[in-house]
């Protein structure tokens, strides 16, 4: 079954670790805007140079703009992951103009507390771009790397005051996300708390439930 889904979330509640668990275990393709629209400024692509003249300006990246990104990147007959989009109702509404079919939109819900605690927690090397976690992942001397020795530093929006802020705006955005897919009957919730094996658990059951509705109904 190759199924289109949707992982809406907040910062850090471990969308893309499992979009990539799906990629390499169901051959799903996980698309993230973030790292396609790096990707497309680095080949000096036509959409990459686009986007790249908004961001030098420090505006946004146009929805539209990103959304033919996307299309560009998707594959009709295979089953893919959009990670961190749409982020407002707008984006939502374009993916639906461009008849851009989503099975499910699966919603991470995860307290404040444990987002704080991994992201405050993480650190990054200045020099090779390593990523470390305090808790999770912590390198052997504290503020040096394993790999080449250089310093850790923590990114200013991995500090706290700044992750309740930024949480604040995704909770204010998404609100109407998920009842644009809710009023379709697409819209899945499942807890993000707790290791990485036992959500990608979760969302495995949603989906065997879902396929199971599928054949019901057809």
């Amino acid at each position: 079954m190759n199924l289109k889904l949707i992982f809406l979330g907040p910062p850090g509640a471990g969308k893309g670790t499992l979009a990539d668990m799906f990629e390499e275990r169901k051959g799903w393709k996980h698309l993230s805007t973030g790292d396609l629209l790096r990707e497309e400024i680095k080949k000096k692509s036509e959409l990459g140079l686009k986007a790249k003249e908004y961001m030098d300006k420090g505006l946004l990246v146009p929805d539209e703009l990103v959304v033919e990104l996307l299309k560009n990147h998707l594959d009709a007959s295979k089953g893919f992951i959009l990670d961190g989009f749409p982020r407002n109702l707008r984006q939502a509404q374009i993916l639906e103009e461009e008849r851009i079919e989503v099975d499910l939109a699966i919603n991470f819900k995860v307290s404040a507390e444990t987002i704080i605690s991994r992201l405050s927690g993480r650190r990054i090397c200045s020099r090779c771009g390593r990523i470390y976690h305090l808790i999770n992942i912590p390198p052997k001397k504290e503020g040096i790397c394993d790999e080449c020795g250089g310093p850790l530093y923590q990114r200013e929006d991995d500090k706290e005051e700044v992750i309740r802020k930024r949480l604040e705006v995704y909770e204010k955005e998404i609100a109407e996300v998920l009842k644009f897919y809710k009023e379709r009957n697409k819209l899945k919730e499942i807890s993000a708390e707790g290791q990485a094996e036992e959500i990608y658990k979760r969302i495995e059951k949603v989906i065997v439930d879902y396929g199971q509705e599928r054949e019901n109904t057809g």
